[in-house]
């Protein structure tokens, strides 16, 4: 039989082995793509004559130059600010329609409450680029059946694919998609609210409207904040929505989304270095405006201490 002495370096040594498999994952998958991302937005490729040769293309360093030509390319800066303008339409009212939902769900006496459950959450599981070839063709004229009965019913159909209704077309694809997952979240954290502040106040004579406004959301608080937290996020590496409908339009161009402009760089023009560069940008962005918003929650819920 082993001695205690014997079995302490075993126990050390057992959160570490079970460790290993999550870090190895975390370095491949993880780690070392940002760090070579990192790399290569630091190099640049220079070409001698018409570089046609076989050393007429070498990489050298090029310091921060790929980061001061995408900060000041102006479709960066356009596609920024439509991205903005795409979350500002996504975003209240998909948590609005989530939260709107998740209250209704969590009514008593509610009828079909798990069947509604799951097909409110269902499009969450369609992939994205599906569910954005799905809206595609409905916001096509020719072959959305939407638009045929309009036509017979002698109503013109809205212009989904051209001008500001684009923003209202992609924004409708996330909001169809996103809602469910909000959803749950929200519904799962009113199910968690003890049943004796509900009977509280139905004893003071509150109705579910003022039970809903007065101790529902104050109590999901922190639920809201976490579905803003990542659909901001979401919002701001949009992608998928823009990219599968730009061949049914004229309207969107390549760099419709900073993202979009990336696969562009990387994958049309065979710049990845300037992709690198402007993925970085991305992704410090995010970081930066994910963390300003966490500490500004942070501090209004701790009175500013």
């Amino acid at each position: 039989m082993a001695s205690p002495s014997a079995a302490r370096p075993t126990r050390r040594l057992a959160p570490y082995v079970f460790l290993t498999p999550a870090v190895v994952l975390f370095a491949l998958f993880f780690a070392l793509p940002i760090g070579y991302a990192l790399h290569l937005s630091l190099r640049a490729v220079k070409v001698k004559g018409l570089g046609l040769g076989s050393h007429a293309r070498t990489e050298v360093w090029a310091g921060l130059s790929n980061y001061t030509s995408a900060l000041t390319d102006p479709e960066l800066l356009a596609g920024t600010g439509r991205t903005l303008l795409y979350g500002a339409l996504l975003v209240p009212a998909m948590l609005g329609a989530a939260l709107l939902l998740a209250l209704l769900l969590d009514t008593p006496r509610v009828r079909l409450g798990a069947f509604s459950r799951l097909a409110i959450f269902l499009p969450y599981a369609v992939p994205g680029i599906v569910a954005s070839l799905l809206w595609g063709f409905l916001y096509l004229p020719t072959v959305s059946p939407g638009y045929f009965l309009l036509d017979r019913a002698g109503i013109g159909g809205p212009d989904l694919l051209h001008g500001n209704g684009l923003f209202v077309a992609l924004a409708n694809i996330a909001v169809w998609g996103g809602t469910g997952f909000n959803m749950i979240v929200i519904y799962t954290s009113l199910r968690a609210i003890p049943a004796e502040l509900y009977e509280a106040a139905r004893l003071d004579g509150a109705s579910e409207l003022q039970i809903a406004l007065r101790v529902k959301i104050p109590m999901v608080a922190p639920s809201l904040v976490l579905t803003f937290f990542f659909s901001m996020i979401a919002t701001l590496q949009v992608f998928s929505e823009p990219m599968t409908l730009k061949p049914l339009t004229n309207s969107m161009s390549s760099t419709w989304s900073p993202l979009m402009k990336v696969y562009r760089d990387a994958f049309v023009q065979g710049d990845v270095h300037s992709a690198a560069a402007t993925s970085t940008i991305v992704a410090l962005a995010t970081l930066v405006l994910s963390f300003g918003f966490l500490t500004l929650v942070n501090k209004r819920s701790t009175g500013g201490n």
